[in-house]
């Protein structure tokens, strides 16, 4: 199969895991902020596919599932989630492909990129909120990025890189 339509399909299928894994939690928006399970196809398919794909896959998600299924709410939830999931999906294609392959530099990768992504959508809560004179502290992003999500957080790092490695030994992934 052509190297491009073989990331189109793993694109496709990670978007349809975006818009499938979240039923996990019945649509709770309460445990979907604290298992974060839409991130999880997002970075990986950063690492599978390439940061453009991870980019589009990352912006297209949350957006095509607050219109097609009415979670999360599309503003300001969705659009925030779009700049973050984005980043997620570019950093962790780039850092993959600038790293050494080795499995210390995989975890690297997955957390810078969830750490940049967690400062764009504070930036992008900050902005939004501005225009409504909301006000949104450090201690709301803190919050919102890293108290509540912790346990997501981890559900990634103990996820991500062993599915990735383990996509790398079956020969589905090129590098």
């Amino acid at each position: 199969m052509h190297k491009t339509l073989k990331k189109l399909v793993y694109a496709a299928m990670c978007l349809a895991l975006c818009m499938v894994l979240p039923f996990l939690t019945g649509n709770n928006r309460m445990l979907g902020n604290i298992l974060c399970l839409m991130h999880i196809p997002v970075l990986l398919c950063g690492f599978i596919c390439g940061w453009p794909w991870g980019l589009a896959v990352g912006a297209i998600a949350p957006l095509l599932r607050s219109v097609t299924i009415g979670m999360p709410p599309l503003y300001p939830v969705a659009v925030a989630m779009a700049f973050e999931l984005a980043v997620y999906g570019l950093v962790s294609g780039l850092l993959y492909r600038a790293f050494p392959k080795k499995p210390w530099y995989l975890y690297l990768a997955l957390i810078i990129a969830m750490l940049a992504g967690r400062v764009v959508s504070g930036a992008v809560q900050f902005a939004f909120l501005g225009l409504f004179h909301t006000p949104y502290s450090m201690q709301t992003f803190f919050t919102a990025s890293f108290v509540t999500p912790w346990p997501g957080i981890l559900l990634q790092i103990a996820l991500i890189p062993p599915i990735v490695l383990a996509l790398k030994k079956a020969g589905i992934m090129e590098n």
